[in-house]
């Protein structure tokens, strides 16, 4: 499945920035793959200073914003299993803002969250490598919102793009 091949009721608009981010002829295996190894060529990249470097007051240190990813995947992760699965119950929203202030981000190494980060890269690759089209095409209920397992898989990457496009823009 390609961002391309996305129809409009298989996401929120809101959602099209971070699809944005993604070659619009990039597939789901690749752009996880792809995101795996962006990820780690960052955090390798991060000096001390700029892992635990906020841009302004209140703004997210790179340290958070690395495990936000981490802990959207995993909300993301889950629910595409459930809809994959043909759940048809709505899945609730989170609080991400929440999820950072309880993440103790700014107290971990670099090392253990690219280790936690591969965990859940490489359960997100496996979990989609597995499914079948008709899997992929699924839709359910998450949020409030529409969503189809190829999107929540697509937007798990794009949503990485996005905030690596943001720490290149403001952090570095």
């Amino acid at each position: 499945m390609r961002v391309k091949d996305l129809q409009e009721n298989e996401f929120q608009y809101f959602y099209k920035t971070y699809l944005n981010t993604l070659d619009e002829q990039d597939d789901l295996k690749s752009a996880l793959q792809n995101g795996k190894e962006s990820f780690k060529d960052l955090v390798h990249g991060l000096t001390d200073e700029q892992f635990k470097y906020s841009y302004g007051e209140g703004k997210w240190t790179v340290a958070e914003v690395l495990v936000h990813l981490i802990d959207t995947e995993r909300v993301f992760q889950y629910r595409a299993f459930r809809i994959s699965r043909n759940d048809k119950t709505p899945l609730p929203g989170f609080d991400h803002n929440i999820f950072v202030e309880e993440s103790n981000a700014n107290h971990r190494t670099k090392e253990d969250i690219l280790k936690e980060y591969l965990f859940v890269r490489n359960a997100s690759i496996n979990l989609f490598d597995r499914m079948l089209d008709e899997h992929l095409k699924r839709t359910g209920t998450a949020s409030d919102i529409p969503w189809s397992v190829a999107a929540l898989g697509l937007v798990i990457s794009g949503h990485q793009k996005h905030h690596e496009n943001i720490l290149n823009e403001r952090y570095f």
